[in-house]
């Protein structure tokens, strides 16, 4: 029986579609609904849907009229121009962006995720009690990175979020990659999905770098710290390719800056010698622990070493990686555009955006319809499909050569 019927009868949706997103990430969202509205049309056109005809299943515009007003206090409200009764509302998130600055009392204020943060809160209460359902997509997750208590005197702000999220109401929380995919332990009772941006990623470096060849006599798949293994096995698994890991000896005697010194890194794993390197990481934040690891694999005879993430943060700016990118330390590196990227960023030549607009409307798409959506968000067989037909194009041309 498939995801979305019931002895071979379809499932109803929710409700009609309503995407409202921050303004700091504006573009995105009508990307989105643009997107949605396409794939809507030519299901229409083709009479590929049993919901065509249902009111609100085909819109030019899923984009709700809202605005996100602040007072020069700091204080906000958040105010809709068109009902949202009976909709089904994906709010789109993006509480790291640093690009949003408002005019206070003493000046200017860049907004801070936690600014960010409190104004989903008011979208969330103002859409409460009228909406059939409230989806929240925050592919980045606000306080992800404390998703476990160290010590009985820190705050566990991830947890207490989607606690928080929870109980106003939202029925399901779509993130991409977490830090820990435990932080789902939290809220056992609301929808959760995580899916993973390795597939986009995957097919953006194989498609600007055709010299890359998936074989494991020729690549390598490199985590540049312990804490990262599971996702480095994911790509090395896919990719059928040899992995190596850097292993952080740590002094954990002492403590400075309230964390224990690295003595020295270990590598585990083949020769690097002349291969071409995967490095993968679930974030660059400063980006210090990437370009350490580059260097390191670089000073080892590595060959060409390619960074991927899905969110590149860059908080310490651009000028040590285009350093590195100059000394031919990184080929390139590899982010999504789930989260703000400065113009500077995307004017780097070692800079590759891989487009996640098309994902996230089909997520969109099929959780509205109650569509099973764990083929879309598990991309395992997609990429290995992806792969395959990529090795099978070398035999192609190794035979026309």
């Amino acid at each position: 029986m498939s995801g979305n019927s019931y002895n071979g009868i379809k499932l109803e949706p929710i409700g009609p579609i309503g995407i409202i997103g921050h303004t700091a990430n504006k573009s995105f969202v009508e990307k989105v609904s643009r997107t949605l509205s396409d794939k809507r049309h030519k299901r229409v056109e083709n009479d590929a849907s049993p919901f065509i005809n249902r009111p609100g299943y085909l819109r030019s515009d899923y984009v709700i009229d809202a605005d996100l007003i602040r007072f020069q206090t700091g204080e906000g409200k958040f105010a809709m121009g068109e009902s949202v009764r009976g909709h089904d509302v994906f709010i789109i998130t993006d509480c790291v962006s640093p690009n949003l600055r408002i005019d206070l009392i003493d000046g200017d204020h860049i907004m801070s995720p936690d600014d960010h943060y409190r104004d989903l809160l008011r979208i969330v209460s103002t859409c409460v009690g009228k909406a059939r359902r409230i989806n929240v997509i925050m592919p980045f997750v606000y306080e992800g990175r404390t998703e476990t208590r160290q010590n009985l005197r820190a705050s566990l702000d991830c947890s207490a979020m989607l606690r928080q999220l929870y109980d106003l109401g939202v029925a399901n929380f779509i993130c991409f990659d977490p830090h820990d995919e435990r932080i789902q332990n939290s809220v056992p009772l609301m929808g959760i999905e995580m899916p993973k941006s390795q597939y986009k990623l995957t097919t953006t470096l194989l498609g600007n770098f055709g010299s890359l060849k998936i074989d494991k006599d020729s690549t390598m798949v490199v985590s540049p710290d312990e804490m990262g293994v599971s996702r480095a096995i994911f790509y090395s698994s896919a990719l059928s390719l040899p992995l190596g890991i850097f292993y952080r000896d740590r002094d954990y005697t002492v403590k400075v800056n309230g964390e224990h010194p690295i003595k020295s890194y270990r590598f585990l794993g083949d020769d690097v010698a002349g291969k071409d390197i995967i490095l993968i990481d679930d974030m660059i934040n400063s980006g210090s622990t990437m370009l350490r690891t580059a260097t390191k694999l670089n000073s080892m005879g590595a060959k060409d070493i390619f960074c991927i993430s899905p969110f590149g943060l860059f908080t310490d700016g651009l000028d040590a990686f285009d350093e590195a990118y100059e000394k031919g330390i990184i080929k390139a590196v590899v982010c999504t555009n789930l989260i703000y990227r400065s113009e500077e960023v995307l004017s780097r030549d070692w800079y590759y955006d891989a487009d996640m607009v098309p994902y996230i409307a089909r997520i969109i798409d099929g959780l509205n319809v109650d569509e099973s959506v764990y083929d879309l968000i598990n991309s395992t067989t997609r990429l290995s499909e992806y792969v395959k037909q990529i090795r099978i194009g070398e035999v192609f041309d190794e035979f026309n050569d």
